[in-house]
């Protein structure tokens, strides 16, 4: 995992595939706020909270011109099986060969694991939040007060 800071830079632009079927850029966001999260591993415990953790104050965040999309190593079948068990009402990506991850700097070198890390992209592009040691619980509460505090 690097050291990579990339706060109140450009995020990092991406192309990943969707569980909608689609190939998502970040650009496309242009002009919403985007919540990147990346998590280890699609149906393990510490990521289901974490998913319920967004997916229990979507409609919080998406009233405050935000999206969610999750980022994993996980293929798009683990992906819709995992937003179908959980209700999920946002989008993952899958960055399968963790080229995203590794851009990001949240792919651990030693194990080739994903490190639990949160990122706020601002309307223009810009990573405005950066938390690279994120605890699955309160997700959801954190997220909405830093989303609170920039509007």
């Amino acid at each position: 995992m690097s050291n990579l800071k990339l706060l109140n830079n450009k995020a990092p632009e991406f192309s990943l595939k969707g569980s909608d079927g689609k190939t998502h850029n970040l650009n496309e966001y242009k002009g919403k706020k985007v919540i990147l999260y990346f998590y280890p591993k699609d149906n393990t415990p510490g990521c289901t909270i974490q998913a319920e953790e967004f997916r229990d104050n979507n409609d919080e965040i998406e009233k405050s011109n935000a999206v969610v999309l999750g980022i994993s190593k996980d293929s798009i079948d683990s992906h819709n099986n995992f937003i179908e068990k959980l209700d999920l009402p946002f989008i993952l990506l899958s960055d399968e060969n963790g080229d995203v991850c590794k851009t990001y700097g949240v792919l651990k070198e030693k194990t080739m694991s994903i490190q639990r890390s949160t990122f706020l992209i601002d309307e223009e592009g810009t990573i405005v939040y950066e938390n690279r040691n994120v605890s699955p619980k309160d997700q959801g509460n954190e997220i909405l007060k830093v989303l609170k505090n920039l509007n």
